[in-house]
């Protein structure tokens, strides 16, 4: 099989975004699973196995012709233990962002990486505190249309960072793929990025 680029089992643009950012050669793959969460399920476990069924579920999609490694990724934030998923309308996106107005969540971003020899997963744990938000912000920010596609309602890379009063962690895991674990797994794989390619 060759290695001469990866799989990315997402159609965010944000992933794609931080792909380019570090060198990688990939293409769009996304999958396409159920993202519950299972009783008794906690988000940490949540996130693995979400991130691990997608890149098993397009590595399986793939032809072995095409077969590449796989990157998938999942990211959840979580409020007091509770997992606050993509919202639904502006309702609920404007109910979530009063849950996180001055206070701290976690954001949990897992990376997966499938070459065919077994599934690799890292997880990334990042705290964001939100300064107090006031209704009024807070419908205007779903106005903009930001919060509908995003695990809490909020992308940290646009309009909601004006929210951010500080962020401990991976800023690229909060905004859906951490950098740091995802180069741990491409070189484990032998792939390449800008870092591997120039010492090559």
């Amino acid at each position: 099989m060759k290695k001469d680029f990866v799989y990315l089992a997402s159609a965010s643009p944000r992933r794609s975004e931080l792909l380019r950012q570090i060198g990688v050669s990939f293409e769009v793959w996304p999958a396409h699973i159920k993202e519950q969460q299972m009783a008794g399920e906690v988000p940490e476990g949540y996130v693995v196995r979400l991130a691990a069924a997608k890149a098993e579920a397009v590595w399986a999609a793939i032809g072995e012709a095409k077969r590449r490694p796989v990157l998938a990724a999942d990211t959840a934030v979580v409020v007091e233990g509770e997992v606050l998923g993509k919202p639904r309308d502006a309702a609920e996106a404007a109910a979530m962002l009063e849950r996180l107005s001055g206070r701290t969540h976690r954001v949990l971003t897992a990376v997966a990486l499938d070459a065919g020899t077994g599934i690799e997963t890292r997880l990334s744990t990042s705290e964001v505190r939100f300064r107090a938000t006031t209704a009024s912000e807070r419908l205007l920010y779903c106005a903009t249309g930001e919060p509908f596609d995003k695990a809490g309602g909020y992308g940290i890379q646009g309009h909601a960072a004006v929210f951010v009063e500080e962020l401990r962690g991976s800023y690229s895991g909060v905004v859906g793929l951490p950098l740091f674990e995802t180069a741990e797994l491409l070189t484990s794989c032998g792939l390449a990025f800008w870092l591997t390619a120039r010492a090559a």
